[in-house]
């Protein structure tokens, strides 16, 4: 089973954004694909509420609660949404569930900031510094004609660690998010942006790159 963990500990971020774009789009390969919901707020969950029993089914655990349940066997993929607010040994605890981790980042000087912070954080923590978990980050809801977003491309480009992708902050993830789909779940003319824009984070997913 492969666990992809979405993180940052500056809250905002789109970290359910992408869960459940990843989620869906694997379910979308006719992968087994559950979303662990460590956050209490439940938004990834809340997505699952709204979707459409038509569409390829996904397994919804509200990791928050005590003595939650396990993904089952067979899953290939499960997809883990991190609450806000992780540090230290708690850090630590998380990183260890995964093989492979996503930090989104978004455009502004106080995100960056975090981010500097944070990541630096998370490349020493043992699973990370060890090897046995893999990090990259995505730039997150993004106008790309905007100073912001060129000074937010130039900041994740000189960090240490993969540097995949800009998604810009676009509408269809909003409609997205409301009927419980992804952005290859929707019309490919109306997301062809978008999916070209995803085209790095699937990749380096799907590569050795990602796993350790």
């Amino acid at each position: 089973m492969r666990h992809i963990m979405i993180i940052n500990a500056k809250g905002g971020s789109g970290k359910t954004t992408i869960a459940t774009n990843l989620a869906s789009y694997f379910a979308s390969q006719n992968k087994k694909v559950t979303i662990v919901d460590y956050d209490p707020r439940g938004s990834s969950l809340d997505w699952l509420s709204v979707r459409s029993s038509a569409k390829q089914p996904i397994q919804g655990i509200a990791g928050f609660k005590r003595n939650a349940e396990k993904p089952q066997r067979k899953t290939d993929i499960a997809i883990l949404d991190v609450p806000a607010a992780v540090h230290g040994a708690e850090l630590t605890k998380f990183v260890k569930k995964a093989q492979t981790i996503l930090v989104p980042v978004l455009p502004s000087p106080i995100d960056m900031r975090a981010a500097t912070q944070f990541l630096a954080e998370l490349k020493k923590s043992a699973p990370v510094s060890q090897k046995k978990a893999k990090v990259a980050i995505v730039a997150n809801r993004a106008r790309e004609i905007t100073n912001i977003a060129w000074e937010l491309d130039e900041f994740l480009s000189k960090q240490k660690i993969p540097y995949l992708t800009m998604l810009r902050d676009n509408q269809n993830y909003v409609r997205a998010a409301e009927r419980g789909l992804g952005i290859f779940e929707m019309g490919p003319a109306a997301t062809a942006v978008d999916r070209e824009q995803w085209e790095p984070i699937l990749k380096w997913i799907k590569s050795k790159r990602s796993q350790p």
